[in-house]
């Protein structure tokens, strides 16, 4: 019993000094320094910032202008945009939805291209939902899957 109370107390003294301990902090991450370059890069704080806790501001923006507004990835930045929009109807979210076809919109899409990626989502949602719900055998669907592709570059060579 009292190696019990011991390892407890051990474990207990453990995981207080793994709260104790000061998160890392990147360089600049304070929600003020964080804020200021939203405002610089989009001219205002949209509230869905401000929806965060503090400590988390920097971070989602350096998510959001790395990944999203960076125009240095490999996808362009209205393929980006085509995809959010394709999840965001699966979600579904009406504010992600509006926000994505029009940034897709300023990234050149068009309403054909914005039709064919929800289009697309539907398509991938329903098919999902008959194979998971059919419970297809995943092992056998790669093999066929696999036999298709090469039936399909074999002919286009």
């Amino acid at each position: 019993m009292l190696k019990w109370k011991i390892q407890s107390l051990a474990m207990a003294a453990g995981i207080g000094a793994l709260l104790t301990v000061a998160p890392a902090k990147a360089e600049d991450a304070s929600a003020t320094a964080a804020y200021k370059d939203i405002q610089a890069t989009l001219g205002s704080v949209p509230d869905m910032f401000r929806t965060l806790p503090d400590v988390a501001v920097a971070g989602a923006w350096a998510e959001i202008k790395g990944v999203q507004l960076n125009p240095k990835t490999a996808l362009d930045g209205k393929t980006k945009e085509l995809m959010g929009l394709a999840v965001a109807a699966q979600i579904p979210c009406q504010y992600c939805i509006y926000f994505h076809t029009q940034a897709a919109k300023l990234n050149g899409a068009t309403d054909e291209e914005i039709k064919e990626a929800v289009a697309m989502a539907a398509i991938v949602r329903h098919w999902s939902t008959m194979l998971n719900g059919s419970q297809i055998d995943l092992a056998a669907f790669k093999q066929q899957a696999d036999e298709v592709f090469a039936a399909v570059k074999a002919k286009s060579q």
